[in-house]
C-alpha cells in the first residue's frame, strides 16, 4: 500500500511540474525575411505588442532571413523547431498548393480584392488547407503590396523592353511560368541570395513590393521600376501548428486575436506609407518609376499560359471561378 502511494504521490508531482512548465510564460521566436522598414517588420512588431498585451509571453523578430529562407521557415514551423515565421504566400505554396491561387497573375485587380478575399470564406479554407498540407497555421496577413519590377538595366514601359534583362524570380512554379509567358527566361533563386546578385550582376532585376525595394536598400544597386501589378503579394504570419495545439484556449484566442489585429494595423500600414516609400526612393535613391503602356497584353498571355495549367493544384477550375465571382469578377 506504501509502495501504492509513492507512486500515486511521484505521478501527482509529475503532473504538477508539466503542467507549470506548461503554463509559464514563453519568448517566442519569429522569423522575418525582409529587413527593417518592411510591411512584413511592421506586422510582426504590432503582433508583439498585441500578443504581450494579452498573455504573459512575448516575442523577438528576427529580420533579415537570419533563420533561414523563408520556404525553410516554414518546413521548421511543420516541424516544431520554429515558433512563426512571416513568408510570401508564395513560398507556402510549395507545402499547400491551394495557397498558388494567390500567385495566379492578375487574380486581383487591386487591394480591396485581396482583402476580400482573405477575410472572407475563401481566406477561411485556405487556412485550413494550410493546417491540413503544411501544419502550420496562418494568424495574420501581411498586406505588402503589389509586386513591381525593378532591374539595373533600362527603363522597362512595354513588354517588349523585357526582352534581354534577367529577372530573379522565387522559387514557384506559377511565378516563373508567369515570366515565361512573356517571352523571358527568368532565374529562380532564394530571396537571401537576391541582394548579392543584383550588386554583381548576376541578374538584372526581380520583383517585390515598393516597401520591400525601400526596405532591402534595392535602390542602391537598382535604377529602373516598373509599375506592374500582376501580383498582389499577401505574407501571412504562420505559427507552428504543434505550438498552437501545445497552448492552453485562452493563449491559443489571444494568438488570433493578436493576428487579427496585426492584419488590420498592416492595411492602415500600407495604406499610409506606400505613397511616402515611392517617392523615397525617387528622391533618395534616384530611381525612376515607369508605366506600362500595354499591361493589358501582359495580363492577356500570362492569364491564357499560367491559369489552366495550375487550375488542379489550387484546387480546381471552380475554386478560381469561386473567387472570382466573390469580387463580381466575370467567369472563365
Amino acid at each position: 500500500m506504501k509502495h501504492k502511494n509513492k507512486i500515486t504521490t511521484v505521478l501527482s508531482l509529475t503532473a504538477g511540474l508539466l503542467f507549470s512548465a506548461s503554463t509559464l510564460a514563453a519568448n517566442w521566436n519569429i522569423a522575418v525575411g525582409d529587413g527593417g522598414g518592411s510591411a512584413q517588420e511592421a506586422l510582426g512588431l504590432k503582433f508583439i505588442e498585441r500578443l504581450e498585451a494579452k498573455t504573459d509571453h512575448s516575442a523577438k523578430l528576427f529580420l533579415n532571413g537570419q533563420l533561414g529562407s523563408e520556404q525553410d521557415t516554414v518546413n521548421d514551423a511543420a516541424l516544431g523547431t520554429l515558433d512563426f515565421s512571416i513568408v510570401a504566400s508564395n513560398n507556402i505554396g510549395p507545402f499547400s498548393p491551394t495557397l498558388g491561387i494567390l500567385s495566379l497573375p492578375y487574380i486581383f485587380e487591386n487591394l480591396d480584392q485581396a482583402v476580400s478575399v482573405v477575410s472572407g470564406p475563401i481566406g477561411a479554407e485556405l487556412v485550413d488547407n494550410t493546417i491540413r498540407d503544411a501544419g502550420v497555421r496562418i494568424v495574420g496577413w501581411t498586406y505588402s503590396g503589389f509586386r513591381v519590377l525593378s532591374n539595373s538595366k533600362k527603363p522597362i514601359q512595354k513588354l517588349a523592353d523585357l526582352d534581354g534583362v534577367v529577372v530573379r524570380v522565387p522559387k514557384n512554379e506559377i511565378m516563373i511560368d508567369t515570366y515565361k509567358s512573356w517571352g523571358n527566361n527568368p532565374t529562380p533563386m532564394a530571396w537571401s541570395e537576391t541582394f548579392t546578385a543584383l550588386q554583381q550582376g548576376v541578374v538584372d532585376g526581380q520583383d517585390t513590393p515598393y516597401t520591400t525595394i525601400y526596405a532591402m536598400k534595392f535602390g542602391e544597386v537598382q535604377k529602373y521600376i516598373t509599375d506592374l501589378h500582376y501580383l498582389f503579394l499577401l505574407e501571412p504570419l504562420i505559427v507552428s501548428e504543434s505550438l498552437y495545439q501545445d497552448q492552453d484556449e485562452a493563449t491559443q484566442k489571444a494568438i488570433l486575436e493578436a493576428g487579427q489585429e496585426a492584419t488590420a494595423y498592416s492595411l492602415q500600414w500600407l495604406k499610409d506609407k506606400e505613397v511616402t516609400i515611392k517617392d523615397e526612393l525617387v528622391n533618395k535613391y534616384g530611381m525612376q518609376i515607369d508605366s506600362l503602356q500595354d499591361e493589358a497584353e501582359w495580363a492577356k498571355k500570362a492569364q491564357m499560359a499560367v491559369w489552366p495549367k495550375f487550375y488542379e493544384s489550387v484546387g480546381g477550375k471552380e475554386k478560381v471561378n469561386a473567387l472570382l465571382r466573390s469580387l463580381g469578377r466575370e467567369e472563365i
